[in-house]
């Protein structure tokens, strides 16, 4: 048999056990709901939201926290502010002779990142409980009843939501949402997850650590230090939220490819806890390791392999291989594969890593979020 054949077959089967793996592993936990004994109770909140010119739609932001099912009186709401627009100014406003809750209003003189603007909002929160949210998302009313319910847990200290809508219309984004999720829902099975979501995200005060001042991903990054300090960090099904998202391969890059600089770099920068802390050093962080890093070089590797063993066997009509293959990414992001569009949520996600990777060995660490406007008008 042909040696690049075999070579192909080889990686192939490299790259494609740890998915089957995990497949194998969610159909035997079959997991759905929250992972532990929620309880209700009503500790005080610290709803935190990080704010850059949202001045056409933090108003509705305000109105739908303020809408929440919780006790006006046990939230606080914290707005860390970095604005040069009139955000600040209308955060002032809604808040004047109206029955809400309390406010917390940080302005910075200078737009520094999220990072740094959460490690200084912590300073001021006073709630047992800390919400992290962001503008650009829309909670479920009961979504901090149901996140707060899983802290009751002793040996959980944070919760995560499921986006369980994309508004935008984009089957791309709602393909990998869900694929996240049901990994999520096994790693919260096992342990803990590793991926937290900024617009849906509650974690004891008590627990919160400062987090690098360059992190691309301070929710996640909260949620590793967490984890690293002992307790559990899970994502529960029945903490709800929605964002918006787009389908086109040129819009969905700024945010998907930043958003996934900052995992490959947290996970760097914690491979100590490789085989430490239970489960999920032993299970979830090698396979996340796998999937962010390993994965997308095995796909350059199995692509270029595949067409060359083509070409060998074939001639020039092995050329096709690629050519298929970009027809597949381009049909994914028109949401135009039908039962194979799942298949291109997992292959636009590895070009993310992959286009992450190269941008972090080049030194782009930038800490700074470009705002992303189509992602916000679906919320005005």
């Amino acid at each position: 048999m042909n040696a690049l054949v075999v070579a192909t077959a080889t990686l192939v089967c490299v790259a494609v056990v740890p998915y089957l793996a995990y497949i194998i592993l969610y159909g035997w936990l079959q997991p759905s709901e929250s992972p532990v004994q929620k309880k209700p109770r009503e500790p005080t909140v610290s709803i935190l939201l990080p704010t850059y010119n949202e001045e056409r739609i933090i108003e509705q932001k305000l109105v739908s926290l303020c809408e929440l099912d919780y006790p006006a009186e046990k939230i606080e709401i914290v707005v860390a502010d970095s604005s040069d627009d009139g955000t600040a100014t209308i955060v002032r406003d809604f808040f004047t002779d109206r029955d809400a809750p309390s406010l917390t209003l940080l302005e910075e003189g200078e737009r520094r990142g999220v990072a740094r603007a959460i490690n200084d909002a912590m300073k001021q929160v006073s709630g047992e409980v800390v919400f992290r949210t962001d503008c650009d998302s829309r909670l479920a009313g009961d979504a901090v009843r149901e996140a707060v319910a899983n802290l009751a847990d002793p040996d959980v200290a944070a919760a995560t939501g499921r986006q369980v809508e994309v508004l935008g219309d984009s089957e791309v984004e709602e393909d990998y949402r869900d694929l996240i999720a049901r990994l999520q829902s096994v790693e919260s099975r096992l342990d803990s997850t590793f991926i937290c979501h900024g617009p849906c995200f509650a974690f004891e005060r008590a627990a919160f650590r400062p987090i690098a001042p360059d992190s691309l991903a301070d929710d996640t990054e909260i949620g590793v230090s967490i984890r690293r300090g002992g307790d559990r960090v899970v994502m529960d099904p029945a903490t709800r939220f929605v964002e918006s998202g787009v389908s086109a391969f040129g819009e969905r890059r700024t945010r998907k490819d930043r958003r996934a600089m900052g995992l490959i770099q947290l996970l760097v920068r914690n491979r100590d806890l490789l085989g430490r802390a239970g489960r999920y050093g032993r299970i979830i962080l090698p396979f996340n390791w796998w999937f962010m890093i390993v994965s997308p070089w095995l796909g350059v590797a199995v692509t270029a392999l595949a067409t060359a063993a083509a070409v060998n066997l074939l001639g020039l009509i092995g050329l096709a291989l690629p050519i298929l293959a970009g027809l597949f990414l381009w049909l994914g992001q028109r949401d135009a594969l039908g039962p194979l569009q799942p298949l291109h949520a997992v292959a636009d996600a590895q070009i993310s890593l992959l286009i992450a990777q190269v941008r972090l060995v080049m030194g782009d660490t930038s800490g700074t979020w470009t705002v992303d406007r189509d992602s916000r008008e679906a919320f005005e």
